[in-house]
């Protein structure tokens, strides 16, 4: 499926000089949205993830079908206040700014296989953060997959080599 074809580009956004992919249309395919969780699921499936973890607010449009399919427990990691005590919480760098991440200390159990899934890859400051929320409370992030990577932002170099990165499309 032609997933790039689907994804739109939005130049000067959020600011000038940007250029946004926009996925709302890829979101608004059922039948990319099939295809997307299949994809995902599958990859997840063989790498025997327990539990997945969801980057607020999109990984959690394309985490929930994937926890669905794999009969996994939902985790999600949202922004700073979201979530009801007690949490644990990373700031981290954007490509425009700083932001904070949260997850609830209850979320993962030590050892736990967990996949951590957003729908895209740019600087790797949330997906970094993502990682260090779950290892810190003692589970074992075996992958992190994403819709897009921009490649050019070289994201992936900030993640842990022992964890499997996958990108369906990439920029």
């Amino acid at each position: 499926m032609d997933l790039k074809g689907l994804i739109r580009d939005v130049p000067d956004y959020p600011s000038e000089g940007i250029l946004f992919r926009d996925l709302t249309p890829v979101m608004a395919d059922p039948r990319a949205m099939q295809y997307i969780t299949e994809t995902l699921s599958n990859r997840l499936r063989s790498l025997n993830v327990e539990a997945l973890a969801a980057i607020d607010s999109r990984g959690f449009i394309f985490g929930a079908p994937i926890t669905a399919a794999l009969d996994i427990p939902f985790i999600p990691i949202r922004k700073a206040g979201k979530l009801p005590p007690p949490v644990v919480g990373v700031d981290y760098s954007l490509e425009y700014g700083s932001a904070r991440l949260e997850m609830t200390t209850t979320a993962v159990e030590k050892g736990q296989r967990v996949g951590i899934v957003d729908d895209l890859l740019a600087t790797g400051g949330s997906a970094g953060a993502a990682v260090k929320l779950v290892t810190e409370l003692g589970a074992e992030v075996v992958s992190i997959a994403f819709l897009v990577e921009l490649e050019f932002l070289n994201g992936r170099s900030i993640l842990p080599n022992s964890v499997d990165v996958f990108s369906m499309v990439k920029y």
